[in-house]
């Protein structure tokens, strides 16, 4: 039925077109035969309230393929394409940093000279160097450069240390480091344990650097006294070669390494352009991890390919955010994460309208505090985007829509393959009807984003991680028609009645609590906008006795200056008593990923016993309608049942 209906809208534009050639009456006969068919009414207000939307981003879509075949047909690569750039303006700059300005053309003096450097090491084509350091425009330029002699770079995290970091070295097949001084101890803390795994391991630092435990080349040194020449390496990759890894942020497990090849890299870059609807020569802040997808491939790709100025910034300071803007004449800027709720959360001074940022870009945005946040700081336009680093399941919103992070056409949803699948609450698995096909969500459901995989189709195709295994995992089979398979996002996202998305929650981190579904994004926010803007995290604890699991949140702050009473009181008022967490830890430490996402699985696996949680533990006495301190004996309470809750 539900293939017949949208066979049917299809039908309903076509007539549309071609009512002029075939007569007006017998157009409009055939149009209110379809109009009571096809869902009447409803239908037309979709079309009136979305046609436009569709439209453009039809056009828009359509734009980005066109482009993106010119480059599959010429098999270009990054470094080809980026060599196009250079050539129509040598002297713009390309990177701003601190008091340091880069031309393109420095870009590509520098980044020859690193991939001859490495030619002349012995390196070959297809073989993987990891790169450790902070964002500067020497990240770019080397990975740039690295991909120029064919040479494949793992973009690791600056912020992991000891097994973490071996492992993200070493999932890989890394036959060097290169590091800078700031960096080198916990290089010199991992060294023992790389020699072993990996023999013959090179450590190269960019900088002065003098170690009695490795033996550092000094990379730098070695730049400065190469060639400025193109290597001839340029011109034998293959647009669907690796150019690099990105990390998964390892929020729960291990960092993942993702596969972003060439042909990728430029799809997510044009495709985030053309449909949001950059202006020529923007100047764009960019103070995100040249590490992370959105900084450092999604930020970069404006520039390399696009030829836009990017300033960066080596860490994200939000009293720094708009003075630099200000300085370095920025009309653009990157967010991610909670980095607009850090922002608002600053006391207001006049630089926060005194910049000519008129566009922010990213994802993370959270729709209770979209509105005050672009009219505190003048943002006209907010392009909110959904996606992961490894999928192909990403969406953006193209029309300023308050909220939302993309959306799904109503009228030919099969144009964009992407879709929301129902999924089983007590499982999270798909479910499927009498012909075992996932059940598509419609209009005013929520379920798991998924992207159909075609792997003819650079934009839909799915490269996954090094790990094979953990590749098979993302995949779901049987989604639109038998013998298909789909991306599966991991995410939970609401559809409403005109298809707009916004984002509700990882699948992992719903949790059913006295029969009812909790979203711990949901609860999140309102906890921080009632303790204005303070950060917290939400999930789900098991209570002995109890279905489900009971909601806890973390607090940071101070256990003397938070009234818990007040708190419970107003969250009382705009939360259902099901989503009000039973438990509270007021943590003076809280920890947060390199892209500003503030992890909780370490204060997951603690749970609420007084005797691992040194922080001070609270609990919801429901007869009192109270917090109560968490003790020994108020613990043993709970697990024996004797506390109502």
């Amino acid at each position: 039925m539900y293939a017949k209906i949208n066979n049917l809208k299809v039908i309903f534009l076509v007539a549309c077109s071609i009512g002029v050639f075939i007569g007006l009456w017998k157009t409009l006969f055939f149009l209110m035969a379809l109009y009571i068919i096809s869902g009447g009414r409803n239908f037309l207000k979709i079309i009136i309230n979305t046609a436009s939307r569709d439209l453009k981003s039809l056009y828009r879509l359509i734009k980005t393929k066109v482009a993106l075949y010119l480059i599959k047909k010429n098999n270009s690569t990054i470094p080809q394409l980026f060599l196009q750039t250079v050539k129509r303006h040598p002297n713009r700059p390309a990177i701003l940093f601190e008091d340091q300005v880069w031309t393109f053309k420095d870009l590509d003096n520098y980044s020859n000279k690193v991939a001859n450097t490495f030619l002349d090491l012995g390196y070959q084509p297809g073989q993987e160097v990891a790169l450790f350091m902070d964002s500067r425009p020497e990240f770019i330029a080397l990975w740039l450069g690295l991909s120029k002699a064919g040479i494949i770079t793992a973009l690791i995290n600056a912020n992991l240390r000891l097994d973490t970091l071996v492992h993200s070295i070493t999932v890989v097949k890394c036959r060097a480091v290169i590091f800078t001084p700031e960096l080198s101890k916990a290089i010199e803390e991992i060294a023992p344990t790389l020699d072993k795994n990996r023999e013959g391991m090179q450590y190269l630092c960019l900088g002065k650097f003098d170690s009695k435990i490795i033996s550092a080349k000094p990379l730098h040194n070695l730049i400065e006294e190469s060639s400025l020449s193109l290597p001839s390496t340029v011109w034998k990759g293959n647009f669907n070669d690796r150019l690099f890894y990105i990390y998964t942020s390892g929020t729960t497990g291990l960092p993942k390494a993702a596969i972003i090849k060439h042909i990728r890299y430029y799809w997510m870059g044009a495709a985030l352009r053309n449909l949001i609807g950059f202006r020529p020569n923007e100047v764009i802040y960019n103070c995100l991890p040249l590490y992370h997808l959105a900084g450092g491939s999604l930020g970069t790709c404006q520039c390399l390919i696009f030829g836009d100025t990017i300033a960066l910034r080596a860490k994200f300071s939000a009293s720094k955010f708009w003075t630099d803007c200000i300085k370095y004449k920025c009309t653009a800027a990157q967010y991610i994460g909670e980095i607009c709720r850090y922002l608002l959360a600053q006391n207001p001074k006049p630089t926060d309208s005194q910049h000519n940022v008129t566009l922010m870009f990213g994802n993370g945005l959270r729709p209770k505090i979209w509105s005050q946040f672009a009219k505190r700081f003048n943002v006209n336009r907010i392009g909110e985007f959904y996606g992961s680093t490894e999928g192909n399941a990403n969406v953006i919103n193209v029309d300023n829509q308050e909220g939302s992070c993309g959306f799904i056409s109503r009228i030919l949803p099969g144009i964009y393959p992407v879709a929301l699948i129902k999924i089983d609450e007590s499982t999270n698995e798909p479910v499927r009807d009498a012909n075992g096909l996932c059940v598509l969500c419609q209009g005013g459901e929520c379920g798991e984003f998924v992207g159909k995989i075609i792997e003819s189709d650079p934009s839909r195709a799915f490269d996954g991680y090094v790990d094979s295994e953990a590749s098979k995992k993302k995949i779901v089979h049987d989604v639109f028609r038998k013998g298909d398979s789909a991306f599966l996002s991991g995410d939970l996202l609401y559809m409403d009645i005109n298809g707009y998305l916004y984002f509700k929650d990882r699948t992992g981190d719903t949790f059913r609590w006295k029969g009812e579904n909790v979203s711990t994004s949901e609860v999140e926010s309102v906890i921080s906008n009632i303790l204005e803007l303070t950060d917290c995290v939400v999930y789900g604890v098991d209570i002995p006795g109890c279905e489900g699991k009971a909601g806890m949140v973390v607090i940071h702050g101070n256990d003397n200056q938070l009234d818990l009473d007040d708190t419970l009181h107003k969250m009382h008022k705009v939360l259902p008593s099901f989503s009000i967490p039973v438990m509270v830890r007021i943590a003076s430490q809280m920890e947060t990923t390199g892209t500003h996402k503030l992890t909780k699985t370490k204060f997951s696996k603690e749970g609420y016993n007084p005797q691992i949680v040194k922080d001070p533990l609270y609990v919801l006495d429901s007869s009192q309608d109270k917090y109560i301190r968490i003790d020994e004996n108020v613990y043993n309470d709970i697990l024996t049942s004797k506390l109502r809750l």
